[in-house]
């Protein structure tokens, strides 16, 4: 995993929810089946879903995490360096980011939310329709 870094022009023409969050994270680790459930119900070519581990001691606490919480299917990611939480400008775990293909913020959310709820998938699917008449 060292070494593989990642941009949004990774993701370039799909959604991308990016999901800033720590193992020592309460309500982090309530929201994170969520994602699971929310990654599952959409098509990977539309929508990505990213969580962006805060953790400061890395991949030796993050790994297990994720084995004991039956999350290895979500697409992890380690900000090593806290990077991106000060460029997003994120002042507290969790907080979502939603961008469109081209990298720009269509909104945020600072706390927990049920990712998977008919709301939520209703406003991401509504974002893939928008995409799709704006190629």
């Amino acid at each position: 995993r060292a070494g593989k870094t990642k941009s949004l022009a990774d993701f370039a023409g799909r959604l991308v929810l990016v999901n800033f969050w720590a193992t020592w994270c309460g309500p982090c680790i309530r929201e994170m089946p969520s994602l699971v459930r929310l990654q599952k119900k959409l098509s990977p070519s539309d929508v990505v879903v990213l969580a962006l581990s805060e953790d400061r001691k890395g991949w030796p606490v993050i790994d297990p995490f994720l084995i004991q919480h039956g999350l290895k299917t979500l697409a992890v990611y380690h900000d090593d360096k806290g990077s991106a939480v000060r460029q997003l400008k994120v002042a507290g775990l969790p907080t979502t980011i939603l961008f469109d293909g081209k990298g720009r913020e269509l909104g945020r959310l600072a706390g927990i939310a049920e990712w998977d709820s008919p709301e939520v998938v209703a406003l991401i699917k509504y974002y893939i329709k928008l995409k799709e008449y704006n190629k």
